[in-house]
């Protein structure tokens, strides 16, 4: 069971990764875009601004959830370092507990405020209402929980996941 939940994170994980690269590459060619009408056609889009500050809240929310994950996010170690395994250990279940109710807060409070706005259209793209455009807030709390149950129950993904290691193609 837990084999099939580590393959299913990995798959989650790489659906995140996929997700905030695209939406990186996407807004790459927005914002120029924007830049271009505005200061050589003279006639600036309304939608390229809008759509860049929506794919940066789908790469920021799927994006620290893949980071998590990998371990690659912002961590202060310095404390942590200077203790004893137990106590190291034992502030690494802390940071995960409370990553978890903060996730938790972001799945709650987040589809709270989706349904809250769910109504209401964004200008630039009136087909497109303002509570889809909140939903990556409580997708990025859920996908997280799935990576602190997954660390919790199992342990961090092995370096031979599809967390990538240091080692090359070669050395393998």
């Amino acid at each position: 069971m837990s084999d099939a939940y580590r393959r299913a994170m990995d798959a989650l994980y790489l659906a995140c990764v996929g997700l905030a690269g695209l939406a990186v590459v996407v807004i790459t060619l927005v914002v120029p875009w924007g830049v271009f009408t505005r200061y050589v056609l003279n006639h600036g889009s309304a939608w390229p601004e809008p759509l860049a500050i929506l794919l940066m809240v789908l790469f920021t929310f799927l994006g620290a959830a893949a980071c998590y994950r990998a371990n690659a996010h912002i961590a202060v170690d310095m404390i942590a370092g200077a203790t004893p395994p137990r106590v190291r250990r034992a502030l690494a279940l802390l940071v995960d507990l409370l990553l978890g109710a903060i996730s938790l807060f972001m799945v709650v409070y987040g589809l709270e405020l989706c349904h809250a706005t769910w109504h209401q259209v964004i200008a630039e793209f009136p087909f497109l209402s303002v509570g889809i455009t909140y939903l990556p807030l409580p997708l990025g709390g859920a996908v997280t929980l799935l990576f602190i149950a997954e660390r919790l129950w199992i342990g961090p993904p092995p370096p031979d996941s599809v967390v990538f290691s240091d080692t090359t193609l070669e050395e393998q």
